[in-house]
Formats: C-alpha cells, sequence, structure tokens
C-alpha cells in the first residue's frame, strides 16, 4: 500500500472540500489549518499528476479527474468504516454502532420505539436514526451508510437490483376528525361522505401525500374530488389543525395512537373500505452485516412486523467479505488510472 498516490487523510480532505465548496470550510471541519488542507491538496495533485481542482472560481469545483477520484475515495472511506466497525464486533456487542434509516413517518413513529427497546437490552451499543425522504434513505443503505432502512415510500428503480427490499409491516392510514364533528358520531361513513368533508394534507409534492394519494386511489377514493382547506409541511401540524377543527386528515395509525388515547382525535372507518399501505425493510445484501445490525434484525424488528413476513431473509450472510470489496475497489482504481 506504500506505493499508492494519496492517503486516507487527503481523500477525506478531498471529500470534506467537494461538500464544504471552498478549502476553508473544509479545514474548518476537519479542525485543521487553510494552509494544511491547500498542502495536502497541492501533494495529491503533484503525485497523481493531474489538477483536481479549478481555481478561478469563488467556489472549489471538481475538475473531471477530481470527480473520479473522489468517486473512488467515497467508497474506499467507506469500507475503511465498515472495517473499523467489523473489528468492534470482535467485542461482542460491548461497544460497536448501528445506524438504522426510516422515511419521515416511520422514522418519527415507530423507529424511536423499536431503538428504545434495543438500546434496554444493548445500552453500549451507539445507535444512530437518520431520517430522510424514501429516496435519499434508500440511497444511504446502497452506499453503505446505513445498516438498514424501513420506509414507506417508493424504492428508485435504480436500486431495486441491488438492494434486499422485503415487505415488513402493514400501515392503516385512518380517517381523522375532530371530537365534535357530526361524524365523529356515526359507527361508519359511507366513501361519497369523504368529498363533503374539508381537507387538511401535505404539499402535494411531498412524497407521503404523494403515497397516501396513491393508496386511496387504489380503494377507489378519488382524492381530485377533495376540498382541501390547507396544506401543511408535517404530520405535526396537521394532527394540530384537525385537533382545532380547520378540517379532516388521512393519516398513518401509528401517528395518533396518543390522541387517541387521550379523547382529541376521533378515528372514522369507512364502510367496506381498510386503507393500507405496505412498509418495506430494505438492506444491502453485499455490505457487511454488523452484529449490532444482526442483533436489531433478530430481535427487534420481528416484534413489530406483520405476521409471516419473511425473517429468513435476514439470516443469509452478506455476499462479499469486507477485505475482498476493498481489495476489488483497490483494483478498480488501479484499472482507471
Amino acid at each position: 500500500m506504500s506505493d499508492l498516490p494519496f492517503t486516507l487523510d487527503q481523500l477525506r480532505i478531498l471529500k470534506a472540500i467537494a461538500q464544504e465548496g471552498s478549502f476553508k470550510r473544509a479545514a474548518d471541519s476537519l479542525y485543521v489549518s487553510q494552509p494544511a488542507v491547500s498542502l495536502q491538496v497541492q501533494n495529491l495533485e503533484r503525485q497523481l499528476d493531474v489538477p483536481l481542482f479549478d481555481r478561478g472560481g469563488r467556489r472549489a469545483q471538481l475538475t473531471e479527474a477530481g470527480h473520479l477520484l473522489l468517486s473512488y475515495g467515497e467508497k474506499i472511506l467507506s469500507l475503511c468504516q465498515e472495517t473499523c466497525r467489523a473489528i468492534e464486533d470482535l467485542q461482542n456487542l460491548q461497544g460497536g454502532t448501528l445506524i438504522v434509516g426510516a422515511s419521515q413517518t416511520t422514522g418519527t413513529y415507530l423507529l424511536p420505539r423499536m431503538i428504545g427497546l434495543f438500546r434496554q437490552k444493548y445500552p453500549d451499543v451507539a445507535v444512530q436514526l437518520h431520517v430522510h425522504s424514501t429516496r435519499r434513505t434508500a440511497w444511504s443503505v446502497a452506499n453503505g451508510q446505513v445498516d438498514l432502512a424501513i420506509i414507506g415510500g417508493e424504492i428508485p428503480a435504480e436500486l431495486v437490483e441491488s438492494l434486499e427490499i422485503i415487505p415488513y409491516a402493514e400501515d392503516e392510514l385512518a380517517l381523522i376528525l375532530p371530537p365534535f364533528h357530526p361524524f365523529a358520531k356515526l359507527e361508519t361513513i359511507q366513501k361519497e361522505d369523504l368529498y363533503k368533508l374539508q381537507f387538511i394534507a401535505l404539499d402535494s409534492q411531498s412524497t407521503i401525500r404523494k403515497v397516501i394519494d396513491h393508496v386511496l386511489a387504489r380503494c377507489d377514493i378519488d382524492t381530485r374530488r377533495f376540498k382541501f382547506e390547507m396544506e401543511l409541511n408535517s404530520i405535526e401540524a396537521i394532527k394540530n389543525a384537525v385537533q382545532s377543527g380547520l378540517g379532516a386528515a388521512f393519516v398513518s395509525t401509528s401517528a395518533i395512537a396518543k390522541e387517541l388515547q387521550m379523547g382529541v382525535l376521533h378515528c372514522v372507518p369507512i364502510e367496506g373500505v381498510v386503507v393500507k399501505r405496505t412498509l418495506w425493510l430494505i438492506l444491502n445484501p453485499n455490505r457487511y452485516r454488523s452484529k449490532a445490525a444482526e442483533a436489531f434484525s433478530q430481535e427487534i424488528l420481528p416484534q413489530f412486523a406483520t405476521p409471516g413476513w419473511n425473517q429468513e431473509t435476514l439470516k443469509l450472510s452478506p455476499k462479499n467479505l469486507v477485505v475482498n470489496t476493498l481489495d476489488a475497489v483497490t483494483r478498480n482504481f488501479a484499472d482507471a488510472d
């Protein structure tokens, strides 16, 4: 490894500059001086004999060679982190890290309960929860930045072949009303009654809104006929608006358990209709699966899953060992040189 034309520190600096957009901000993020960053970049460019940055603009812009090195560098750094985690596993869950991803609803209402149970059993394991859009979460799993994730949206088509995608649970969407609404006195309502309500919803461009509209359409409910009173940017804001009598809304039942128990919201069944969506568990079968991730998968996930889900899939070993993957990345870099 001594004859490689770069070091891990230089790759970290390159990644920081690309993320921060300037040498100064990159230096600040790495807690080093700006001259030290500039010197490392100069050394790296001299060792590779190619310019990595265009110096003309105010923002640090990567050249084509810079983009190529960053692409491989991110893979190498990710695998180095993975290797460290694998070594930490030798301590048999007396340390280490578990990184779990989630889309907005599952990350807000489901995963905290699951992580709480896991932390009670394994208090020495550091747990990180990354809550983002389904698309960003899926890419984080694919890139090895997240061990596993539970999402409710549509997985990007370009990732379907590379990820392990397992139906995990059924999430019911409930129609909620304020307790003093006339419909709250009824045992059930009809589909046609929905078109008489004033609705509160998420922004029409949000992923969760699109998922809800799609699920309702499968139940022959035409959301285009809904009368939308307002659009808000969070489920919590929607719940508060419904409590205040501003309208009705469809939300996940996992998001309203506390409010139903307190009696500040009322859930009204629709006759002959059960509105559900599938929550998906996603993993990367080609990445090292830590003991913490295995313990979470085997001991926590089954407690919240729909009966009959395919837990056997989680017992499969990763297709490639960390060392073999690192060797492959190194060879690919050499081939591209």
